[in-house]
């Protein structure tokens, strides 16, 4: 299991607009549509992923809680169906139904809201205020698959919390790792 690290994007960064399409509903879902009015959570995630299956239950609690708080939530995967058909949207689709999402989960076919996020790797968290700019990006927490750690999602929470209270989360913040984004040959990022 490759672990690719994320890759920190600048905390202030305004939230980048995409238009892409949701695998549970077909409906084209913007980043206004996305946004909360307290806050806008956006998640880099794929099917097939380890890592995150390895945090799924716990995200959904998170979302489950911070929703109706005002924190809005979504979730768009940017893997390369050609070389990862599992990880398309007939597979993500499933995936929502089975696990009765309420957030959309959105097919970035041309990768481009990827490379406008700065996204490395999945899960990769970036968690914007209600102005719209970056205050958290970095890891749920500190458990890996296979560790004796358990899932808490503490440091997605804790940046959670604080700014549901109205203060910047800390800015020491850890980048999230897991497995790197599949790029198609063409559209990868320049190291």
């Amino acid at each position: 299991m490759a672990e690719t690290l994320s890759t920190m994007l600048p905390l202030g960064t305004s939230l980048p607009g995409f238009a892409l399409t949701d695998a549970a509903s077909s409906r084209t879902i913007t980043e206004v549509d996305a946004a909360g009015p307290r806050g806008t959570l956006v998640m880099f995630i794929c099917n097939h992923c380890p890592f995150v299956k390895h945090v799924l239950p716990e995200l959904e609690r998170v979302i489950s809680e911070y929703g109706p708080r005002g924190i809005g939530a979504v979730a768009i995967n940017s893997n390369d169906v050609v070389a990862y058909p599992q990880d398309g949207p007939v597979p993500m689709r499933e995936l929502a139904f089975e696990r009765k999402w309420r957030f959309p989960f959105l097919f970035d076919w041309t990768q481009s809201v990827a490379r406008a996020f700065s996204a490395a790797c999945t899960p990769d968290f970036f968690l914007f205020d209600s102005k719209k700019q970056l205050a958290y990006r970095g890891r749920f927490d500190e458990s890996r698959p296979g560790s004796p750690t358990p899932v808490t999602g503490r440091e997605l929470r804790a940046a959670l919390d604080a700014m549901l209270v109205g203060r910047q989360p800390d800015a020491d913040q850890m980048p999230s790792i897991g497995c790197g984004i599949k790029w198609k040959a063409a559209s990868a990022p320049a190291k």
